[in-house]
């Protein structure tokens, strides 16, 4: 798989290298993917089942795909509300994060709903943007530093004696009474796999035609004093998103303020690979979100942008997650498209795939 792509410079890095191990002829579990998803249920497939030969496969770097560039809004429900049997995320994701050791700089102070009607009395925000933008409703949340989650997630599956390969790209998988994996480094033969790509290889997850990759933009701004914070109606820390249209998310991160909207759409996912928000019509969506954040409040009239970039995203045909056995093989799990809300629901829903590969815990019972 082709990496070349830029994507910006994000305000983030992932500060973890794994040890390159040799590559096994047999495994237990193989994980496909080195996101929150695949790092999460490698550390948890080790921690509940230590006797058991766990590797997960990366085509690039640990997080160089959605994890590493997203946002870090991290929300409670799925992006079509909450769901059958889901669970409380927020706590679930706030005690893998403490059992794993991984300081995350995880803070949950609420997030706030806007839209452009029906304010709250006392909404703190106060915005022009295609009308009056206000605080309508205030919903658990918060926010993380992915470049930490990535780091944490990665160093505690290896601590407890996962194998991450870096650069493997897994290029082929034939399904029998194992799963047969090809790749780049060569050929591994794993009794259960489990597919978290998430926008990419749709091919070989079975989600062609299922889901829709995109790309999420983002900007950030200087430091801000403290009083303009509370004048612009972040001063209390918490991050937010529009429920109506045009859509805005945005967060701080530190006293900088980060902004997002807008996605590009590929016929392929192949195009993430080679996407340069240099060129084509990047640029004009980030000027144009540049121009609306100063247009939002007096005091961002003239604030300067420090970060451009913008990260994948995958979005299933109902908005719902995708966590089902793949189309091929009862023996291996498919699990992503969480449609902008994979901060903190790819990384429990990667602790529960563990458990189903394991037979402890059934999938859900979503459509």
């Amino acid at each position: 798989m082709s990496t070349k792509k830029d994507w910006g410079n994000r305000p983030w890095s992932v500060e973890f290298r794994p040890a390159k191990p040799a590559l096994p002829n047999t495994l237990d579990f193989a994980v496909v993917g080195g996101g929150f998803t695949g790092l999460s249920a490698a550390a948890r497939l080790k921690r509940l089942s230590p006797e058991k030969s766990v590797a997960l496969f990366e085509a690039g770097t640990l997080g160089a795909g959605t994890s590493g560039y997203t946002g870090g809004v991290a929300l409670a429900e799925s992006a079509a509300g909450d769901l059958p049997g889901l669970g409380d995320v927020l706590a679930g994701y706030s005690q893998i994060m403490r059992e794993l050791r991984v300081n995350a700089d995880l803070a949950l102070p609420g997030c706030y709903e806007l839209a452009r009607t029906a304010p709250l009395p006392d909404s703190p925000i106060r915005w022009l943007d295609s009308g009056d933008l206000c605080a309508t409703k205030e919903v658990p949340g918060g926010t993380i530093d992915p470049g930490k989650t990535v780091a944490g997630l990665a160093s505690a599956a290896e601590q407890a004696g996962a194998l991450l390969f870096e650069g493997t790209n897994v290029e082929e998988a034939r399904f029998s009474a194992k799963v047969e994996l090809q790749t780049t480094a060569g050929a591994v033969s794993a009794e259960k796999v489990l597919f978290a790509t998430n926008a990419f290889a749709l091919e070989l997850t079975g989600l062609q035609g299922a889901a829709t990759p995109a790309f999420t933009t983002a900007v950030m701004t200087e430091p801000l004093v403290e009083s303009v914070l509370r004048e612009i109606g972040l001063g209390a820390g918490k991050p937010f998103y529009t429920v109506d249209l045009p859509y805005l998310w945005g967060r701080l991160f530190g006293n900088a303020v980060v902004f997002g909207c807008g996605l590009l759409f590929f016929d392929n996912w192949r195009g993430l690979n080679t996407l340069d928000i240099a060129q084509g019509e990047a640029p004009a969506v980030f000027t144009s979100l540049e121009r609306r954040v100063r247009g939002l409040h007096p005091l961002l009239r003239d604030v300067r942008f420090t970060h451009r970039w913008g990260g994948p995203i995958c979005i299933s045909l109902d908005w719902r997650p995708i966590f089902r056995r793949h189309p091929q093989s009862r023996n291996a799990l498919v699990l992503g498209a969480y449609s902008g809300h994979g901060v903190a629901q790819s990384v429990y829903l990667g602790a529960w795939a563990a458990e189903v590969l394991l037979d402890r815990k059934s999938l859900p019972d979503w459509p």
